[in-house]
Formats: C-alpha cells, structure tokens, sequence
C-alpha cells in the first residue's frame, strides 16, 4: 500500500504540540500524588510547566480554529489565575480548590488537542469526538468553581497585605484597590461563563445531529 506522507503546517504542529504539552502535566500530577499521597505542595511541583505552558498559550488565541473572543476570555483568564494569583498569593497554593482547576483544565485541554490531532491525522476515534463534546459539561462548571473558590480564598491575604493596590495620594492622583478588583473579577463569571458554555453546547448539538462544525473567528 501506498503511504501518503503528512505535511503539517505550524499551526497543525502547535495543536500536536499542545495535545503532549497537557499529556506531560497530568503525568507530573498524577506522578506526584501517587508518590506523596497528598494535594498539599502539588501546584508547588508543577508551577514552572504549568507558567509556561499556560503563558505560551497566548498564541493560542489565533491558532485554534474558535471563536477569537471565546478564546481569547479562556486564555486570559488563566493566565491571570496562574500568575495574579497563584503565583502572586503563595498561601493558597494548596488550597483543594486549585487541585479543582488545575485537573478540570488539564482533562479540558487533553480531551481538546487530542481531538484536534486526530484529527488532523484523518483518523478520528469516536470516544475522543464524544469525550470532546461531552465532558466540558462538568469540567467547565468544575474548573469554574476551583477558579472562584481559589479567588476567594486570596481575598482575605489580599485585603490584609494591599498587595497590587495604589493608594492616594500619589502623584499620578490614581487609586487602585485589587481586593475589590478581585470582587468585580468573581462578578464577570456570571456574564462571561453562560457565553463559553452555550457556546460548546452550541457545538455539541451540531455533532449530535450531524452537521458539519465550522467555527469562525469573531
């Protein structure tokens, strides 16, 4: 038989890419908890992959074929989780609720780039095309809840420390505060998250029955 070789774009490649950069993570996780049996200090084992990865991601926002501002929110908000306030509060780095987001997009992203890589490879298994068009429905509102609970938890080292806060009066005669900035940001999920959701439900019904996925950028 002949064999067709595979020319791949970096655009195809940085979805490949992608799809072994999730894979790497969960194995560190799942590497970790089994060898201490604990949540405690896991963020702490994979904060250096993860900052990388995640930040990385930036270029995400023109290469996958999605809405721009579907992912755009996606992609932002994570790095904002990652680095304003994972990074930032290190008292919370072991808060369960951090092992709940970092699992729900670990098993999102995973299930994600491996549909698109096999895709890509013209050979589309039929669990990896359900899993993708099933799983997000207690994944998203799963990372969702880990990511709200964490910023709570930040909220009273916030407030205590001023961290990121601009106080009057300065010579810029300009004032910040991030605790309440950190109020407003847990408020915008209730606007934000329905449109990301609807969004993939969108998605899901048009597999379901059959018709063809064509998503534009906005």
């Amino acid at each position: 038989a002949e064999i067709v070789p595979l020319h791949l774009h970096s655009k195809e490649l940085y979805k490949i890419l992608f799809f072994f950069r999730w894979l790497v993570l969960a194995i560190a996780m799942v590497r970790f908890y089994m060898e201490k049996g604990t949540h405690r200090g896991l963020y702490k084992s994979v904060q250096k992959t993860l900052k990388f990865f995640q930040t990385f991601a930036l270029l995400e926002v023109r290469i996958v074929p999605t809405s721009v501002l579907v992912t755009g929110v996606q992609v932002s908000s994570r790095i904002f989780m990652v680095w304003l306030i994972t990074h930032s509060i290190k008292p919370i780095q072991n808060e369960e609720s951090v092992v709940l987001f970092l699992v729900a997009w670990t098993v999102t992203e995973i299930t994600r780039y491996s549909f698109y890589t096999f895709s890509l490879l013209d050979h589309l298994p039929y669990f990896i095309k359900w899993a993708r068009y099933n799983f997000f429905i207690i994944l998203y509102p799963v990372g969702v809840a880990g990511e709200l609970l964490t910023i709570y938890a930040a909220l009273p080292y916030v407030k205590k420390t001023g961290m990121f806060s601009i106080r009057l009066p300065n010579k810029y005669n300009v004032s910040f505060d991030y605790y309440y900035f950190l109020l407003i940001t847990m408020a915008s999920y209730i606007p934000l998250f329905p449109q990301l959701y609807f969004h993939m439900l969108r998605q899901r019904r048009k597999v379901l029955h059959g018709e063809v996925i064509v998503e534009k950028d906005d």
